[in-house]
């Protein structure tokens, strides 16, 4: 039911209406924290502090399927709904996490 909810979540933010980024970033907080300062199930790198350009990549290679540790299975379903303006959105709201 959990990841139900969590995919719910990621296509309403994904849809034809733009989100902004603290409303995509939602559902990367229940992982990553709220300010990005979390190792998501303690498996993955703490994304706080990556520039927009080192999520873009990071967040394209999941879509596509080019990037990805322990966690690319979970990641995968994430960002399958995020088009070019969410992924652009969304990054440069992480990058400014402080």
């Amino acid at each position: 039911m959990k990841k139900v909810l969590l995919l719910a979540a990621v296509v309403c933010a994904t849809s034809i209406f733009a989100a902004d980024g603290a409303t995509l970033f939602k559902t990367c907080a229940t992982c990553h924290g709220a300010k990005a300062e979390k190792s998501a199930l303690n498996k993955s790198q703490v994304i706080a502090g990556w520039d927009a350009a080192k999520i873009t990549a990071a967040l394209n290679g999941y879509k596509d399927g080019t990037y990805g540790g322990p966690l690319k299975g979970t990641m995968v379903p994430q960002v399958k709904n995020l088009d070019a303006e969410a992924i652009a959105t969304l990054a440069k709201y992480i990058e400014g996490l402080k």
